[in-house]
């Protein structure tokens, strides 16, 4: 009997390990892989405000076990609005490969005096995460209920990468799951179909997005911020245009590095 009972112990374990592997979805993903760099080019307006890049890690890094995609996203200032109000903002996503989930969100926010730090611990199998939250000399943790197969603000962005949208029709909607700030969302985006844009790196094919947008004094209406993805099999964002109350902000790919596929540039 002494013998049994640990052996069905680590019976247990392994099936219960076993178990929790297999959880998680299986996302395929053609579209983006370790080392891709992209930057832009943030306007309002006529000024160029801003600069951000977003890049994968070289590398695979592992959390809880599994093998993750390093994103991160780093935007500051720059020329004239650096001088009024000094940004410098990081976001990171450590995204599973294989269901292209976020297994941690962390972010440091630097804009004027505000300073805000947070790291979140996603748990998929219990659908919780983990919240620690430092402002200043401030500190807020806390676990939330999240929704099943719940995306961050970076590994959303990734996840939309992955979508078929051949099968679309226009005006087709579909929803992300997410969990931001604390809270779970919502957000649903309409298909509007494919058009030609106009970018730095030239003139691209691409799929327009419209993420529906909650009440707010930012954005001025629900479908304030268009998004548009190459129409290739990178299905990178190659502009983002948002109309706010105070003005229009567009976001635009001025350079990339290390794509999974050739990008196929219509015109430069």
């Amino acid at each position: 009997m002494k013998k049994i009972i640990p052996a069905l112990g680590l019976l247990f374990l392994v099936i219960s390990g076993f178990v929790t592997k297999q959880v998680l979805r299986t996302v395929p993903n053609e579209s983006f892989s370790t080392g891709e760099v992209l930057k832009y080019k943030v306007h309002y307006g006529p000024i160029n405000a801003a600069e951000a890049v977003i890049d994968v890690a070289p590398t695979l890094h592992t959390v809880n076990g599994r093998p993750c995609y390093k994103a991160t996203v780093n935007g500051k200032t720059t020329g004239s609005f650096d001088f009024f109000i000094k940004i410098r903002d990081t976001w990171q996503s450590y995204i599973d490969t294989a269901a292209i989930l976020p297994m941690r969100y962390a972010s440091n926010i630097e804009e004027g005096s505000y300073r805000k730090k947070e790291t979140v611990e996603f748990n998929h199998i219990a659908n919780t995460a983990y919240v620690d939250k430092r402002k200043k000399k401030e500190k807020e943790t806390g676990t939330f209920p999240i929704p099943a197969n719940a995306q961050d603000i970076v590994s959303g962005f990734y996840y939309l990468r992955t979508l078929n949208y051949d099968k679309m029709k226009v005006g087709e909607r579909f929803s992300i799951k997410g969990f931001f700030d604390q809270e779970a969302f919502d957000m649903v985006v309409t298909f509007h179909g494919r058009e030609t844009v106009s970018t730095k790196i030239g003139k691209i094919n691409a799929i327009k997005l419209t993420p529906k947008m909650p009440s707010n004094k930012l954005f001025k209406g629900e479908d304030a911020i268009t998004v548009y993805l190459s129409d290739d099999m990178n299905k990178i964002p190659v502009l983002i245009q948002a109309n706010m109350f105070v003005g229009s902000v567009k976001v635009d790919l001025f350079e990339y590095k290390n794509l999974k596929h050739r990008i196929y540039i219509a015109q430069k």
